[in-house]
């Protein structure tokens, strides 16, 4: 909001002259049944004044038309520029956490509160305008027309509304742990319905559909309770003011009566405080609903709020140095990384891999292969010892340098739902068709996109679900290749692949490796034969290292016992025994 200070300002004197035209308009009607009431039927002595009055009457109501008007039309534009920066600053504080944090994210979860987050300060900017700021200057406005008109109702009128705001407070206070328990159980739903939806497949060829029903109805029982009890509470808080308003009405109607009939004020100050009365009423059970909401959305951007303040595990550094890596000399150098957990994944580490180099990591599961490109990617730091490439370490340059001379290929293809040739130019926005289309046809897959009905302007759907798994892979290659980074790194990047599918990429795999440095994790053994190194892992170090031929020479050795696996097929059960 301090960006647009000058609209903020304009809109708050431009409503503070509306509000108090508004407010002093019943003074004006006070005068003119003073006039009538006094004078009785002379009308001739009173025509002038009447005139007079009623005119400055209507110009007031111009007036407040006018600032009106002016005062919308800023605070719309106002609330759409914050807004707007509200959802830009959203985006890039959740966007710009580690890896683990949306590991334990629902995306769902996150969309929801995300949105309620804007949404809930468009709300509570309403509320504080035409509410909280609208109800103060009435009231201010009020009691000095009502201190001019008569001290006593002045007083009695402040220490009403004290006492009135006082006690709504109070209980609005208290009404904040039920609108907090609502918002959570509310992420909880979204939460879930993301991953169902998202995992729809599973669910049906599972036969989980009633399962995941009955689960959901449970979160849905949940919530309903927690809404009742918010909702429960604030309908109490409805009927205190209430009771406490139709208390206050009999005693001040009884006092106006009172004072008239002992001529210590005019009909028209009855009028006057009775308009006033009213005015005061309706902005009190407008504040106290106002407070409840004004709390209950505070409650919803105090999830996302909680997100911002959370530490991002890794950071750029303070001062990057520039990038210095361009030829993809890497290096583990006495590495060592450890789950939060507390589980050990790699001790003392030591790997070098020369620019232009090709290496292949195999291993059991839970060896460490994946782990090695989250840290190469950066996506965890070590926890002692470095990784460097081109002797510069990984934590010294921002996290975009770094993966900006990185292909990253994984197991998964990570496709959205965009066009083909949005996704295949991810990263590279500028590029020409037939650049795209050239990275297309090195990766095997433009035959499969010129066959689709809109060709590369076709649209993939969520994850690239309307794409087979190798046609999905082959555009994530087409992507790595039109990339060209220094460095290129597949992460299982055939394991999804049939046969078929897989004989296609590997000459663009071939293609692409040239003159990069290449690490390949994979688990088919038959993808990594010409990688100039296989590195053999097991439990956190490295157990064997060599060619494919080199390794296989020892009948004894891991490699050869994962490679007699695939090549001959499952143990006999006689073997197994």
């Amino acid at each position: 909001m301090r960006k647009h200070k000058a609209a903020f300002l304009g809109i708050l004197v431009l409503f503070l002259f509306r509000i108090v035209v508004d407010t002093i308009r019943p003074l004006f009607l006070k005068k003119i049944i003073d006039l009538i009431a006094f004078h009785g039927i002379d009308r001739s002595l009173v025509s002038a004044q009447l005139y007079h009055t009623i005119f400055i009457l209507f110009f007031l109501y111009f007036f407040a038309f006018a600032f009106g008007r002016i005062s919308k039309y800023l605070h719309l534009r106002f609330e759409f520029n914050v807004i707007k920066e509200l959802r830009d600053f959203a985006f890039q504080k959740i966007q710009g956490q580690s890896n683990v944090f949306f590991s334990n994210m629902f995306a769902g979860s996150l969309v929801t509160k995300s949105n309620r987050f804007v949404g809930s300060f468009e709300k509570m900017f309403d509320i504080f305008i035409y509410n909280f700021y609208y109800t103060t200057v009435t009231f201010i406005t009020i009691f000095v027309v009502l201190f001019i008109q008569s001290k006593f109702i002045c007083f009695v009128f402040s220490l009403w509304v004290l006492f009135f705001i006082s006690i709504v407070g109070f209980f609005v206070r208290k009404k904040i742990k039920y609108d907090l328990e609502e918002a959570e159980a509310d992420s909880r739903i979204s939460g879930r319905l993301a991953d169902v939806f998202g995992n729809n497949i599973a669910v049906k060829t599972y036969s989980a559909g009633p399962i995941e029903y009955s689960s959901f109805q449970d979160l849905t029982t949940e919530a309903k309770a927690k809404s009742e009890k918010a909702w429960y509470f604030a309908n109490r808080i409805d009927s205190l003011q209430g009771f406490l308003n139709f208390i206050v009405q009999c005693c001040v109607l009884f006092t106006l009566v009172y004072f008239w009939i002992a001529g210590k004020i005019s009909a028209g100050t009855v009028v006057l405080v009775q308009s006033y009365m009213g005015s005061v009423f309706d902005r009190l059970w407008d504040l106290g609903n106002s407070l409840g909401q004004f709390m209950k959305r505070a409650a919803d951007m105090q999830e996302v709020v909680d997100i911002f303040e959370m530490p991002v595990v890794v950071q750029d550094p303070i001062h990057p140095e520039p990038l210095k890596m361009k030829e993809g000399r890497i290096v583990f150098d006495s590495m060592s990384f450890s789950y939060n957990e507390g589980r050990e994944i790699f001790a003392n580490l030591n790997l070098v891999i020369e620019p232009g180099e090709k290496i292949g990591i195999v291993g059991h599961s839970g060896a460490g292969k994946s782990t090695i490109t989250k840290l190469l990617l950066r996506f965890s730091d070590v926890t002692e010892g470095s990784i460097t490439i081109d002797g510069q370490d990984v934590r010294v340059v921002t996290q975009n340098d770094l993966h900006s001379v990185i292909s990253y290929v994984p197991q998964e293809p990570l496709l959205f739902h965009r066009t083909i040739r949005e996704n295949i130019a991810y990263g590279n926005p500028d590029v020409t068709l037939e650049e795209v289309m050239e990275a297309a046809k090195r990766a095997n897959a433009h035959e499969f996109i010129e066959a689709l009905p809109y060709g590369y302007d076709t649209y993939v759907g969520e994850r690239g679900v309307k794409l087979s798994g190798g046609e999905r892979q082959r555009v994530a290659i087409a992507r790595a290749i039109l990339k060209n980074a220094p460095i290129l790194l597949l992460d299982e990047a055939t394991s999804s692949l049939d046969s078929h599918s897989e004989n296609l990429i590997q000459g663009a795999f071939d293609e692409l490796m040239k003159g990069k440095t290449t690490i390949v994790i994979a688990h088919r053994l038959s993808t990594i034969q010409k990688m100039d190194r296989i590195i053999v892992l097991e439990n956190g170090v490295i157990a064997e290292e060599g060619t494919h031929t080199k390794l296989l020479e020892n009948p004894n050795s891991l490699y050869s016992a994962m490679w007699n696996l695939q090549a001959g097929g499952f143990i006999d059960t006689e073997e197994r025994e």
